[in-house]
């Protein structure tokens, strides 16, 4: 039997899992290793350089630069306040004086008789880290952060935007074809993450986060109301970074596309439950995929392992297309041929003929375009 290997989206309801838990810059480690920690623990923290503030005092005071020394009345190192004069000319007979005064909190960095400016350097800015998951300190990476170990169900979806948040699993749909409407939608999901079926819609959204609802996880989305949210049209960089007030995970594709039937019913099986989410995803080179991780409450020992799982492509698997124009689509591999084919761009590549499970429609495309659906 013809076959080859190709990653996939995994979802397991029981997989051991190590997340490094790393800081923007050198700080301060809050926990010792075998320590077991919530998915809410600080663990470590740092300080972010404030922001620079440029005061063209030169300017201000109708000075020459190499004068600016002289006109000062803070000193390099120097706390200052808003509004507080920094600066300030004598005038004539105490009169007509000018001032100078600091556009923000900061301390005073550097005084340049060049250029005449005034550099203030704005308070640090406080950086805390959390555990993100429930689980056990395994490594230390010294002054930079720490690895957490858990075990649990583990899911990852094709696309999400949105950050890391926490909070436990609520059933808004109970079946996997089922369009998550506004209506769906209650005061007693606040703090929680929602599951819906085959499709998110903006209104949905909208009111999820009104209710305060931190995180959606759902079939598919469609691009313009994903657009609307977000009020730009996502290119290639990594997500994550958004603001929009909740985590939104898709686990098929954009448009309506019924959850896959393992994924919704691993999420029904473990409502309730304290789960940890996360919408960050990188298509192209230095793959990141959103995620959904339950840790279990007790693991036995025997149960952790750090075994690489391997995706296993063969006739009659079922896979994800992840390129375009059959985005998300899930199918069914009918032929692996052997020999190299060229494709209109002359490049050579090994294909695979698949005929989708939405209408039927068979086609042949290169393996790089599809993934496991595990």
């Amino acid at each position: 039997m013809a076959y080859a290997y190709t990653p996939g989206l995994k979802v397991s309801p029981g997989i051991s899992l190590r997340k490094t838990r790393r800081l923007p810059l050198p700080g301060q480690i809050l926990v010792k290793p075998g320590q077991k920690v919530n998915a809410e623990t600080i663990v470590a923290r740092t300080e972010l350089p404030g922001h620079i503030s440029s005061v063209n005092v030169a300017g201000i005071l109708s000075i020459q630069p190499e004068e600016v020394n002289h006109y000062m009345l803070k000193t390099i190192g120097q706390q200052v306040k808003k509004d507080e004069v920094i600066a300030s000319t004598n005038g004539l007979f105490g009169l007509f004086k000018s001032q100078c005064r600091a556009p923000v909190d900061g301390f005073i960095e550097s005084i340049s008789s060049i250029t005449g400016q005034v550099m203030i350097r704005e308070p640090q800015i406080p950086v805390e880290i959390n555990a993100y998951i429930d689980g056990q300190v395994v490594e230390i990476l010294q002054n930079e952060g720490v690895v957490i170990q858990t075990y649990g169900s583990f899911i990852q979806g094709i696309f999400g935007v949105g950050g890391e948040t926490i909070g436990p699993l609520a059933m808004a749909c109970q079946d996997p074809e089922d369009v998550l409407t506004s209506d769906k939608l209650t005061d007693r999901m606040k703090g929680n993450i929602i599951v819906g079926g085959s499709q998110i819609l903006a209104d949905s959204v909208k009111r999820a986060i009104s209710l305060g609802v931190k995180g959606i996880v759902a079939g598919g989305i469609d691009d313009d109301d994903l657009r609307n949210l977000l009020g730009y049209e996502l290119g290639v960089a990594i997500t994550g970074s958004e603001n929009i007030g909740i985590t939104i995970i898709v686990t098929e594709g954009f448009g309506k596309i019924n959850m896959a039937a393992k994924t919704f019913s691993l999420l029904k099986s473990c409502e309730g439950k304290k789960a940890s989410i996360n919408g960050a995803t990188q298509i192209r080179a230095g793959v990141i995929r959103p995620e959904v991780v339950i840790p279990y409450q007790e693991v036995s020992e025997s149960l952790v392992s750090d075994e690489e799982e391997q995706g296993q492509l063969v006739v009659g698997a079922e896979v994800r297309i992840i390129r375009e124009p059959h985005f998300g689509e899930l199918a069914e591999v009918l032929e692996l041929p052997s020999e190299l084919q060229k494709l209109e761009t002359e490049a050579q590549v090994r294909v695979l003929k698949v005929k989708t499970n939405k209408n039927g429609e068979i086609f042949v495309l290169p393996r790089a375009n599809v993934e496991i659906a595990s």
